[in-house]
């Protein structure tokens, strides 16, 4: 395929069998943005992301046949949970040489419960490759890849797509480019064309079959691999006819979103496109994000020196997607009440740069992963530190100035030293004592903010607490280092039920966040019962009396008060009156009584959770000239509520969530079912343009407590759903009933 960098006039053809436009394994560096592609890997679990990294990276010369670097380590940045769990559950950056082009590829969890580092990959990147395996056919592009997609359309982010397994039994190349024309193309598929077809070999036994080779449909040549050397070859009879109906389809979707008008008239009139200018006009509609070629990526047959495929689609990305020049620079606040000035890509502009991704090593501490997108970081420079405080999640607000230590590149498992981060690359810097993931780094003269990018809220929560004395003292550290590594995960102290909740995104985010917290921080923790913080009420008036009389030598205690309650629906309040008359509880003892109550209601009087809804009227008492104190009314006062309590009997109030459930048309029957079944009222639904329907229902928060898990299995991964309190209201008896009974077994 013809290469072109873009503000080039030469062209030239590349060299498939010499490797000249490979890597040499040295460090990758760049010394202008216009020379750095950064590309975000999007797709599902199990789509091949990792293994199109690698075979990149050795098609590049960034690593050797057996996928290894020069120090023996694998290139991606695995850790010890990902090679347990055997999945990806970070953002990993692998970086590389190509024809003079630095490329960060960024290699993001598919699973969906690590989105958070997928959102953050989206962030640093200027283009995105869509991984998506033809073995899976329809369901590979539906749900949460299709929203992807449909994200970075609304954002402009140019995208192309690979289809990788093409060797196993179901694949169909042909097929699975219409269905994502279909699926993803949406009102213009003919902006989603393939840029080359497989060849394929004999089919096994098994089904399976090999892929040799590849039509290059704009050069009109194949590129066959069955001798293990590449080799350009004329496409054979039986290859024409696909070929000439995938170019001319080709040819014409390139020229739609060409911006020379009268390219059309040209080609209408007969006449013979220019090569040249079609791959020009090719790689600015992808540059722009108005085409989206699709390539595929196969296993290398056996004694090729590269995978097929890989050479295209470095080309593509060194010629077709935009740097980071071309980028928009995310939008940014100032924070010392200056006038902002718009951010470019300037290596000699005002320093800003965000923290992708932040963890800890044993050895350096804190270890950033910042994308710089103006400006240059070098190494020891002191820089302010500004966050969005995110308090809600455990993330303490900062605004500090610090010294940064090294600036290195990943390669392997070692860390490069970096002279500089110019405008547009990704480097890790440490000594960063206070920066948390979503961080912004800028000069200590000129404070910037940028805006956050678009973080998934945790809905399920994990009630933990520590395994031991010596875990209870490490805790509070180690749960403040994981929040600041994973913006994802939410920390909450519960006053309500005096737990420790960690909100995570599904099962497994949160057995990599405990395992976190047991691995890298030392920290041991127990899963126990998550309990919702439910409320007590009166269910009719009563009277009660308290008593409070003791006389054991010296100074006694007496006090008595007879008090009246009566229910307040609706109310989440405590009322207080005072009837008193004729002074038979002195004045000065009333708001002894006044407290002793309201710090019974605070306990509880049956199941141990708050009182509320009351009014509580004092009318009548006795009092001593000498023994009665503040400390006897106000255990008097609490008598005479828990007397009244068993008098009077107590219901028990749940709280009572706001739920908007979006979910595919395909299963809105499925979601409303479970809705009704969990005990809520749907109070309306919305389908929208995109074949989807929004959900709107008030659901028992204890009926919500695994519903992120069960949504995604019910909706088939597309659905998601948001919560807010709105009320607490009265439980069925017949449940109140059971957690009174487990109240009495526990004490």
């Amino acid at each position: 395929m013809y290469r072109r960098c873009r503000g080039k006039e030469a062209w030239h053809i590349v060299d498939k069998t010499n490797g000249s436009a490979r890597g040499n394994g040295r460090v990758p560096t760049a010394e202008r943005p216009e020379r750095i592609r950064n590309v975000v890997l999007v797709g599902h679990s199990g789509s091949g992301k990792t293994t199109l990294v690698e075979a990149l990276a050795l098609t590049a010369g960034a690593v050797n046949r057996a996928g290894r670097v020069e120090d023996g380590t694998s290139l991606s940045d695995y850790d010890e949970i990902e090679h347990r769990q055997h999945r990806s559950v970070q953002l990993s950056v692998v970086p590389m040489m190509w024809a003079g082009i630095k490329i960060n590829l960024l290699d993001t969890p598919g699973y969906a419960d690590f989105v958070g580092e997928l959102r953050a990959g989206l962030r640093a990147a200027d283009a995105a490759l869509f991984v998506i395996s033809a073995a899976e056919g329809a369901e590979a592009v539906s749900g949460a890849t299709r929203a992807l997609w449909q994200e970075c359309a609304a954002v402009g982010m140019p995208r192309a797509i690979v289809i990788t397994h093409l060797d196993t039994a179901r694949a169909d190349f042909e097929e699975m480019t219409e269905t994502c024309r279909v699926v993803l193309g949406e009102g213009s598929p003919e902006t989603i064309l393939p840029l080359h077809l497989p060849v394929y070999g004999p089919k096994s036994p098994d089904g399976h079959r090999p892929v040799t080779g590849l039509v290059e449909l704009l050069p009109h040549c194949v590129v066959d691999y069955t001798s293990g050397a590449c080799a350009q070859i004329e496409p054979s009879g039986d290859q024409m006819a696909a070929l000439e109906q995938a170019r001319n389809q080709l040819i014409e979707g390139i020229i739609a979103e060409s911006e020379d008008e009268a390219l059309m008239d040209r080609y209408l009139g007969g006449d013979e496109i220019e090569l040249a200018t079609l791959v020009a006009d090719l790689e600015h509609a992808v540059a722009r994000g108005s085409f989206h070629p699709v390539l595929f990526g196969a296993h290398a047959p056996e004694g090729a020196k590269q995978g097929l495929g890989t050479v295209e689609l470095l080309d593509l990305i060194t010629g077709g997607f935009p740097t980071p020049a071309e980028h928009a620079v995310a939008a940014v606040t100032v924070t010392n009440g200056a006038e902002p000035t718009p951010l470019r890509c300037d290596p000699d502009g005002v320093l800003a740069a965000e923290v992708i991704r932040t963890a800890s090593d044993p050895y350096v501490g804190r270890v950033s992963l910042v994308r710089v997108f103006s400006g240059t970081l070098r190494p020891d420079d002191t820089v302010h530190v500004c966050g969005h405080g995110l308090e809600d999640r455990g993330h303490e607000d900062h605004d500090v100035d610090e010294r940064i230590g090294a600036i290195t590149v990943p390669f392997g498992k070692q860390q490069h030293p970096l002279g500089q981060a110019i405008a547009g690359d990704i480097a890790y810097v440490t000594k960063l004592g206070h920066a948390e993931t979503g961080d912004t780094l800028s000069a200590t003269a000129a404070p910037l903010l940028i805006e956050p990018w678009l973080m998934p809220d945790p809905l399920l929560p994990i009630a933990i607490q520590a395994h031991s004395k010596a875990d209870d003292d490490k805790l509070s550290v180690g749960l403040s280092r994981l929040a600041a590594e994973d913006p994802a995960v939410r920390l909450e102290q519960n006053a309500d039920t005096n737990q420790i909740v960690l909100w995570c995104l599904g099962e497994a985010h949160r057995d990599v966040a405990l395992e976190r917290l047991r691995t890298r921080f030392g920290v041991r923790v127990d899963v126990v019962e998550h309990r919702v913080a439910l409320r007590e009420t009166f269910a009719d008036k009563a009277t009660g009396k308290g008593r409070h009389v003791k006389q054991s030598g010296g100074h006694g205690q007496y006090a008595v008060c007879e008090i009246e309650v009566e229910p307040l629906p609706g109310s989440s309040d405590i009322e207080f009156v005072d009837r008193v008359v004729g002074g038979v509880v002195p004045r000065q003892f009333i708001p002894s009584v006044e407290k002793g109550v309201r710090a019974q209601a605070l306990r509880g009087v049956a199941t141990g959770h708050p009182l509320v809804g009351i009014r509580v009227t004092l009318y009548d008492g006795k009092a001593h000239s000498v023994d009665s104190s503040d400390s006897a009314f106000q255990t008097a006062g609490a008598l005479a509520l828990r007397e009244a309590a068993t008098a009077a009997g107590i219901d028990l109030l749940e709280p009572l969530a706001e739920v908007w459930a979006v979910v595919s048309d395909d299963y809105v029957g499925p979601i409303l079912s479970d809705l009704s079944s969990r005990r809520g009222r749907v109070l309306g639904t919305e389908p929208d343009s995109t074949g989807r329907t929004r959900i709107h229902a008030e659901v028992p928060e204890l009926e919500l407590t695994r519903y992120a898990i069960d949504l995604r299995s019910l909706s088939h991964g597309t659905g998601d759903f948001a919560r807010s309190y709105t009320r607490h209201e009265p439980m069925p008896r017949q449940l109140a009933a059971t957690i009174r009974d487990a109240a009495k077994t526990r004490t």
